[in-house]
């Protein structure tokens, strides 16, 4: 199931990512994701592996797991 809520000028989608279970984690992943282009604001939770993401249209998948692979953590998919 995919969660996303639109509206005029964003795109909210959450994300499962498999691997964090810090702080440290969550602020790499939160790092990575926020430079891809569009995005406006992220918020990692270790424990639940959920990341949500603002961006002004909808993101590429495939650009949101290359970010979270640069962080050392895998893409599971949308949550």
């Amino acid at each position: 199931m995919t969660t996303r809520t639109d509206t005029a000028d964003s795109v909210t989608a959450v994300y499962k990512v498999s691997g964090m279970s810090c702080g440290h984690c969550e602020g790499a992943v939160s790092g990575e994701i926020s430079e891809i282009d569009g995005v406006s604001s992220v918020k990692a939770v270790a424990s639940s592996g959920e990341v949500t993401v603002v961006s002004a249209a909808p993101l590429d998948e495939e650009a949101v797991r290359a970010a979270v692979d640069e962080a050392g953590f895998e893409l599971v998919g949308k949550a």
